[in-house]
């Protein structure tokens, strides 16, 4: 298992758009920083304009599909990425321990767990979602609406990709992330 003091070095050098990891359109990149060493512990790349650009035509290409499967394939979609999540929850925490500077063992919970929790709670939540209801003489359709744009903060950033992540696939929405650059 990883440790919180392991001075092994990440290197990113693509960001993930429409489904794969792709070299970016700039060359900078941004430092990840140990917070209990305050040494650099990886690097990924610093999206520019240009990648936000080509991630939101791949997320609009991609609606038309995605808001098509049905809910219980988004509900299998869900359930697989809890599982491939469940299956890594050490690795993670102990990841992201290096990052924020939390406990390993409140990591496993929160950082790694919670996120878990989240995707696995999304197939239940589809299946007692009312997705059509009557209201007096009017039928209320809940359908996708459309590319959901996501910003996460440093303190939680699994989880927080996760809270905004899973819902807005779930619905049947597509998502642009931006992750947080750094902590303060």
């Amino acid at each position: 298992m990883t440790t919180a003091t392991d001075q092994a070095v990440h290197v990113r050098e693509q960001i993930y758009i429409g489904g794969e990891w792709v070299k970016p359109a700039g060359t900078g990149a941004l430092e990840v920083i140990n917070a209990t060493t305050e040494q650099v512990m990886g690097s990924v790349p610093d999206g520019s304009v240009e990648d936000v650009d080509r991630a939101v035509a791949a997320a609009r290409a991609a609606f038309e599909g995605w808001s098509e499967t049905s809910v219980q394939e988004r509900a299998d979609w869900m359930q697989r990425i809890a599982e491939a999540l469940g299956a890594r929850i050490e690795e993670i925490a102990a990841l992201i321990t290096q990052e924020v500077g939390m406990p390993v063992k409140l990591s496993s919970i929160i950082q790694a767990g919670l996120p878990t929790t989240t995707f696995g709670s999304m197939p239940q939540l589809l299946a007692d979602f009312e997705w059509q209801e009557e209201v007096g003489n009017s039928l209320i359709v809940r359908e996708p609406v459309g590319v959901i744009g996501a910003i996460t903060p440093w303190n939680y950033p699994l989880h927080q990709i996760a809270a905004k992540v899973a819902p807005a696939m779930a619905a049947g929405c597509t998502v642009v992330l931006k992750p947080s650059r750094s902590r303060p």
